[in-house]
């Protein structure tokens, strides 16, 4: 039996031991038990740690990866095996060498992580891009990140810039870089990258503003695999300590694309701790279902809106979800609403609620565990090795718990930088390393974290303040309303007004005066809605963030007439 992880050490003097908020300096510190992270100058690339972590004894018979439309697995020998030969093809027959960036534009099929791991594990930087761009955002993307190469599914590869070479995935040429060719030197064992060099370019979501690429470090990613089992150890020690058995390496259902942060962070979480991952290509609510039930998934990361699919459609109740334990919120605010519609439909499936950024290699915080995933509306505590200053946008000042202001974060899983622009890089990240998220924030006395909006995205009505995402909310606890979204329209008097774009469910005739009555009832006179539209969908980035700019636009051309 394995010796039980030691107890959290107590908080350094001066920090409090609840909110992990230090008065002397105003920097709020983890709570959570910090775990070991290699030397930061020792050689090692993202995969070689992934690939470190992993038990032998308990692989040979787990799928690593597994196609959800197919059923086709691959295990974690294979896996291996196949990574190895794919990145003796690329460093041999390819020429690839550490620092070259490797553009990876495919759906999310079963070649993708063995592609992404390979590439890693010579020192190659990873660029996954999404695959339904288009030839402008491509070439935009390419004058970014200058890729070498490009990996792209058959459908997608025509699009790409005629001066980028590529590699069709799954074409003959392919085929031979991936196979295991005796004759072939194969790629070093051990390739001398340093922690500090880029892993990755990940391309923002660019909902307020246009496509930037992060530059994420094996470091980074290293602290992330390193902060997923320190969430680990701390369930196994409360189950321990309960006399339960400690849970399942999981099986996860993935229908978040891998090229987003979200996706990206959960294949390289699930293969370090030796779990697998099921693959959709795209989102699909019932094929999701049928997968859960089909493959046992344990665990789903999804975006809310996914839970509120699942509470108002009766073909969640009618699917066998019983294996299902775990779904990991990300992507966007989860309301308390919609949290306890779900707990009180599912009761027995625990919501993880989290938050992160590209910038951040997708992880700051998190909640761990059955008794912090009750405090429903907060995205958790704080991870390891991880600090964060609240800051007034107006003064700069740092605020202690309870006060509202701009979240910033450092640690080692903030990003490198912006590649190609340092003016952005030295506005985001600052001199001392802290990483200003653009998003209002709070910590309360028990060091929960609260995300209240983006600041750029807050509505200002005359002078006040109103928070969109408070009033989706609201909104999406209607039994009548599918979905909604809330955008700033320009107003003479007012500056902006609140106007809320709505999904009605399926039979349901909820008007527009009806609509807002239901949100006066429930927020002060400065936050009522005071516009509405009915459409059939809400337009979302691959992770689940409402594309506000898009309903901004829409509303503008609508006109005054015709809301």
């Amino acid at each position: 039996m394995a010796d039980r992880a030691p107890p959290p050490p107590p908080p350094p003097a001066g920090i409090d031991s609840r909110s992990g908020f230090c008065a002397a300096t105003r920097i709020f510190h983890s709570t959570r038990a910090p775990g070991d992270l290699p030397p930061e100058s020792l050689p090692m690339t993202a995969a070689a740690y992934a690939f470190s972590l992993l038990s032998s004894s308990t692989l040979p018979g787990r799928p690593a990866l597994v196609d959800a439309a197919t059923g086709i697995a691959i295990s974690y020998p294979s896996f291996l095996a196949a990574v190895r030969s794919l990145a003796g093809g690329l460093w041999c027959s390819l020429g690839l060498r550490p620092g070259d960036v490797a553009l990876v534009v495919a759906p999310s099929r079963l070649e993708v992580p063995v592609l992404d791991f390979a590439l890693m594990s010579i020192g190659a930087v990873v660029s996954p891009a999404n695959p339904v761009s288009t030839p402008e955002e491509y070439a935009h993307q390419v004058a970014l990140s200058r890729p070498v190469v490009a990996f792209a599914a058959p459908e997608v590869a025509a699009k790409l810039p005629g001066h980028v070479r590529c590699v069709v995935i799954g074409s003959d040429e392919y085929g031979r870089l991936a196979a295991s060719d005796g004759r072939r030197a194969a790629a070093p064992a051990a390739v001398a990258v340093k922690q500090s060099d880029t892993a990755a370019v990940l391309y923002s979501s660019g909902t307020t503003g246009r496509v930037k690429a992060v530059a994420i470090t094996h470091r980074n990613l290293i602290a992330l695999m390193s902060l997923h089992a320190d969430n680990r150890e701390k369930v196994a020690r409360e189950a321990a300590e309960a006399g339960e058995e400690p849970p399942p390496p999981a099986v996860t259902l993935l229908p978040i694309p891998l090229f987003h942060v979200f996706g990206f962070m959960m294949v390289l979480r699930s293969v370090s701790m030796g779990e697998t991952s099921v693959l959709m290509e795209r989102f699909d609510f019932i094929a999701a279902l049928r997968a859960i039930e089909r493959y046992r998934v344990t665990l789903l990361p999804a975006a809310p809106p996914v839970l509120v699919a699942m509470v108002k459609y009766e073909e969640a109740r009618r699917r066998d979800l019983s294996s299902l334990l775990v779904i990991g919120i990300g992507g966007a605010p989860l309301g308390r609403e919609v949290a306890e519609q779900f707990a009180s439909v599912f009761p027995n499936v625990e919501l993880v609620q989290g938050y992160g950024l590209t910038e951040s290699s997708g992880a700051v915080a998190a909640t761990v565990g059955p008794e912090e995933s009750k405090a429903y509306g907060s995205v958790g505590k704080l991870g390891s090795h991880l600090q964060a200053k609240i800051v007034d946008p107006s003064t700069g000042e740092a605020l202690g718990p309870g006060q509202r202001g701009e979240l910033w974060v450092r640690g080692p899983i903030v990003m490198k930088g912006y590649v190609g622009d340092d003016e952005a890089t030295a506005a985001t990240v600052d001199s001392e390393g802290w990483l200003k998220t653009g998003d209002l924030c709070y910590f309360n006395e028990d060091g929960f974290l609260y995300i209240v909006d983006r600041l750029k995205e807050l509505i200002k009505y005359k002078g006040y303040q109103v928070p969109p995402a408070e009033l989706e909310h609201i909104l999406q606890s209607h039994p009548g309303i599918a979905d909604a979204a809330v955008i700033p329209y320009p107003d003479e008097e007012a500056g902006e007004l609140p106007m809320a774009f709505i999904v009605r469910q399926p039979g349901s005739n909820i008007t527009k005066e009806q609509v807002m009555d239901y949100v006066a009832k429930q927020v002060a006179p400065y936050k009522k809605v005071r516009r509405v539209a009915f459409v059939t969908a809400i337009p979302k980035s691959p992770a689940g963030k409402i594309l506000r700019r898009e309903l901004v636009q829409q509303a503008l051309s609508m006109g005054a007439s015709k809301l």
